[in-house]
């Protein structure tokens, strides 16, 4: 048997745990797998008297970074998390010829290219497999297996937080409120849960997804990204006698003119596959060309399905190391120089069926400056509910539009708002009619 894969660990929590768990359970399988075996030489911790998990052997703790960075090891993973100080870090080891493996979605959306040009510099490899998707093998079937195709569009349940919160909307009509407790109490959703309710975190991954599917750098936080908190339980409930059901889509599709780029709150029918992923699993549905639709379904966050796409980035960079190789794939998919040049595209030109709320006090000729604004906008109208309301009440009027563009509907919109009928902002929703 060669020589150990020897790493050097940076965080412990529960990912890192999950890897040190693995690497000891599943041993015999990475070895026959592997060719040799992947030995962890030093863990980085802030406090390396805490009590910890019995898979963490104590005499590799340190909270020192440079007795990890020093260590004569070939691979370091970063389970930290936040901007700093894993930029910094991760930067020094690649300069010290360490590849690096991350999960690190966050530091990837706002430094990825100063990493990837640092360990191109060095001939190394950053391998981030667990940094989208947890557990299912998103990032390295958009880099490898579909290499030989072309990515029309791609719709991500990417943010198990939402998911979560908007199923149990759906399956047992908790408030939004109601939902996001539930969520907190069983550790899902932090204390703070602005990145996940607010589709930070799933904007994030979609820049990621975005550049290894299409060639194209967004910036996170250029991407259309609206969060769960707009949606109610008449949201949830009227969408479902539509037959839609409501899931926090991160969608990227190309055109002739750019790539359209969107995180928010979606109809989709209740029916399909996406349709289908409930509580915290995500799945990520791909079109391509000559492929066509294909879907990606599993644990998307949490200790072992993490764990498990960091072990998976650990045994690839060994394979190379024993084969004194690196730089076999562009980190981001393509050879930058030979990409046709593509712009992200504007969010007004994107066109789909919407979903409209109005809450209007019930007037006569109501219905018919809603459906005239909409009109003069270019906006048809599929189907309406209409309520009845206690007197004094307003009453909700809901409308799903035929495909429109975005640009006209949140004009007219504004149109209506304005009308002194109006109880309060409309809601509106996007539609995506997936097979």
């Amino acid at each position: 048997m060669s020589e150990a894969i020897r790493v050097g660990l940076l965080g412990c929590g529960t990912v890192g745990t999950g890897v040190l768990r693995i690497l000891a359970e599943n041993r015999e399988e990475i070895v026959a797998r592997l060719g040799t075996a992947i030995e962890v030489v030093k863990i980085l911790v802030r406090d390396a008297d805490k009590v910890r998990d019995p898979a963490v052997p104590r005499s590799l703790l340190t909270s020192d970074p440079r007795e990890v960075l020093e260590a004569d090891v070939h691979v370091i993973v970063e389970v930290m998390g936040g901007y700093e100080p894993a930029r910094a870090l991760l930067l020094d080891a690649l300069s010290r010829g360490h590849h690096v493996v991350t999960a690190n979605k966050a530091l990837l959306a706002r430094h990825g290219a100063e990493l990837f040009v640092a360990a191109d510099e060095a001939h190394r490899d950053v391998i981030f497999e667990a940094s989208v998707g947890g557990g299912i093998p998103i990032i390295r079937t958009l880099r490898e297996g579909l290499a030989a195709d072309r990515i029309h569009a791609l719709y991500g349940i990417i943010n198990g937080t939402s998911n979560f919160m908007l199923t149990a909307m759906s399956d047992q009509g908790k408030s939004y409120a109601d939902a996001l407790a539930d969520a907190q109490a069983r550790g899902y959703a932090e204390a703070d849960p602005t990145m996940d309710v607010g589709g930070i975190d799933a904007a994030q991954k979609l820049s990621i997804l975005i550049a290894i599917s299409f060639g194209l750098d967004i910036a996170f936080e250029d991407i259309r990204t609206e969060g769960i908190d707009r949606v109610t339980a008449d949201d949830i409930r009227f969408a479902k006698r539509f037959g839609y059901t409501v899931k926090p889509l991160a969608v990227a599709k190309a055109h002739a003119d750019g790539v359209e780029a969107r995180v928010h709150p979606t109809l989709i029918p209740a029916s399909t596959m996406l349709g289908s992923v409930h509580g915290v699993f995500n799945a990520v549905l791909v079109s391509s060309r000559a492929l066509g639709p294909v879907l990606f379904y599993g644990q998307g966050a949490g200790m072992m399905p993490t764990a498990h796409s960091v072990v998976s980035d650990i045994i690839e960079l060994g394979r190379n190391i024993q084969r004194g190789t690196s730089g076999r794939l562009p980190h981001l998919a393509f050879h930058r120089e030979l990409v046709a040049e593509r712009a992200q595209r504007d969010p007004r030109l994107t066109r789909c069926p919407f979903y409209l709320r109005f809450e209007v006090h019930d007037e006569p000729g109501v219905l018919a400056k809603i459906s005239g604004i909409l009109g003069d906008h270019g906006i048809s109208i599929r189907q309406m509910l209409q309520e009845t309301s206690q007197p004094g009440e307003a009453v909700p009027v809901v409308i799903l539009t035929h495909v429109a563009q975005e640009g006209a509907v949140l004009d007219a919109i504004a149109a209506i708002d304005a009308l002194d009928f109006v109880a309060e902002p409309t809601c509106y929703l996007r539609v995506e009619d997936l097979a």
